[in-house]
């Protein structure tokens, strides 16, 4: 009752005029910056953190809590409609968005992914109102050893997009995984496949790449087989926007299920809103009614990926919030403004801070009502993007892709790496070859071999040990049942038929 009325204290402070009108701005540019291939959140708070200089404290990080919020769906407009993803979140959203928005339903798509994450962000609320005291203390708990064997349960979900060929997915998985090693070692230094080429001393980072095996690869697999998505006048009329009863029947378990999925692993510190993703489309892929369309273009596949994404983003405000701990790259460039409106994150933020703390707790349901609210009256210029012609569309496109690409680090060798993996990109196309695994195993490797290496080292070289934790050890079954119930169960199947 308590946490009630704080949050209803909260809304009084979020709701003020100016403090709206700063949360609008903040929402609006995140999902502009969200949609520029390369930025994200992290760097669209970063890049808007000097205009909040002179703030008021509560409407200052409101409009960064706005560009975060925002940020999140903006990565799925791009990636629904031109399957360029715009920050690495949002790859999960291309695997069934684009392909829904080529079979005549971008409007169905881009409404699903709006709906999805209003419905995950409140779930998520909910969730920080009632549990943030207690799941932060149990945050803590977790050591090297549980978060390498969340990031093997992470790996697990190449199980569920494996397409045509199992070896395709794991020998794109294996790719991804040399990928990741390139660079220096981050325990002790090595130099690893550098070949003395400076820039990949600081190793290969993940959007380019994934701009490159999506967005490059894309463009080019359109223009050789001359594809385009049609559209008719009615296709882009208010009320597709709205899912469907059919829609809502097949993807609403998927979104509380995705939300509640995304919220907890939110919390994890370092686990961050593109693992709860992929995660959360594997979980649907398994358990979905219609298993066999994922990656065809069906709404269930956008919701559980796009809750599991927004709900994941008020969970890592938790660690930040009341642990001085960021959950993700966003709430630590977050956790940078609060110290400089002189707030410090930590358990004692809510006692000598709570009016402006429950504030900002408000102010993230207000951003989902804003960002609801923009995206159906904005819904037809979004559109407008693939009524371009091919040829000029496709230019626009890769000059943000490029852009987006030097603009991360002032490098032409990220623009290079992009252009690259283009071509593996298209390669893998030609061959059906999966380029999701890959990227799962980019985003996971390294933070795996480190977690992996110092929970040997915590527990003395002893792997017995490593894995007689037991949450490392409950982690770990999961992870296997994950990888190998599906085969399982289709053996026993077939042997219970003979």
């Amino acid at each position: 009752m308590q946490s009630l009325m704080n949050l209803a204290g909260g809304f009084q402070g979020a709701l003020e005029p100016m403090v709206l009108l700063y949360c609008f701005i903040g929402v609006l540019s995140g999902i502009i910056i969200g949609a520029l291939p390369g930025l994200g959140p992290s760097t669209g708070i970063a890049i808007l953190l000097p205009l909040t200089y002179g703030m008021n404290p509560t409407a200052g990080i409101v409009m960064l809590a706005g560009i975060y919020y925002g940020a999140m769906y903006g990565g799925s407009i791009t990636s629904i409609l031109i399957n360029t993803p715009g920050d690495s979140a949002a790859v999960v959203t291309a695997f069934d968005g684009h392909p829904m928005a080529k079979n005549g339903r971008p409007a169905q798509a881009l409404g699903m992914a709006a709906f999805a994450s209003v419905i995950g962000g409140t779930i998520a609320l909910i969730g920080f109102v009632f549990l943030a005291p207690i799941i932060s203390t149990y945050a803590l708990v977790f050591s090297s050893t549980e978060y390498a064997a969340l990031y093997v349960m992470g790996l697990t979900a190449i199980a569920g997009m494996t397409g045509k060929s199992v070896a395709k997915a794991f020998m794109a998985c294996m790719l991804g995984l040399f990928v990741g090693t390139i660079g220096l070692d981050a325990v002790n230094g090595t130099q690893r496949f550098v070949f003395g080429i400076t820039p990949l001393y600081s190793g290969i980072d993940f959007i380019p790449v994934a701009m490159g095996l999506f967005g490059v690869a894309e463009m080019i697999a359109v223009r050789d087989e001359e594809q385009q998505i049609q559209l008719k006048r009615e296709d882009i009329r208010f009320r597709k926007l709205l899912p469907s009863k059919e829609d809502w029947h097949f993807s609403l378990p998927h979104i509380f299920r995705g939300s509640i999925l995304g919220f907890f692993v939110g919390i994890l510190p370092g686990a961050g809103a593109t693992i709860a993703t992929f995660l959360s489309y594997d979980l649907a892929r398994r358990t979905g009614k219609r298993k066999d369309k994922f990656g065809t273009g069906i709404p269930e596949g956008i919701a559980a990926p796009e809750s599991s994404n927004n709900a994941a983003c008020i969970g890592a405000m938790i660690p930040m919030l009341t642990l001085g701990v960021p959950g993700s790259g966003a709430t630590a460039v977050m956790m940078g403004a609060l110290l400089m409106f002189e707030m410090t994150p930590g358990p004692f933020l809510f006692q000598k801070n709570g009016e402006f703390a429950w504030s900002l707790c408000a102010s993230l349901y207000v951003a989902n009502i804003i960002m609801l609210i923009l995206v159906i009256f904005a819904l037809p210029l979004f559109i407008q993007i693939i009524k371009v012609k091919g040829g000029v569309l496709n230019s626009v496109v890769m000059g943000f892709i490029l852009v987006g690409a030097y603009a991360m680090n002032n490098s032409l060798f990220d623009v290079g790496i992009v252009i690259f993996f283009g071509g593996i990109g298209y390669l893998f196309k030609k061959l059906e070859i999966p380029a999701a695994p890959m990227i799962l195993a980019l985003v996971l490797g390294n933070n795996l071999e480190v977690t992996f290496r110092q929970g040997m080292t915590l527990v003395r070289g002893n792997i017995f040990s490593f894995i007689s934790r037991p949450i490392t050890a409950v982690i770990l079954l999961a992870a296997v049942g994950l990888a190998f119930g599906k085969p399982i169960h289709s053996v026993v199947k077939k042997i219970s038929k003979k």
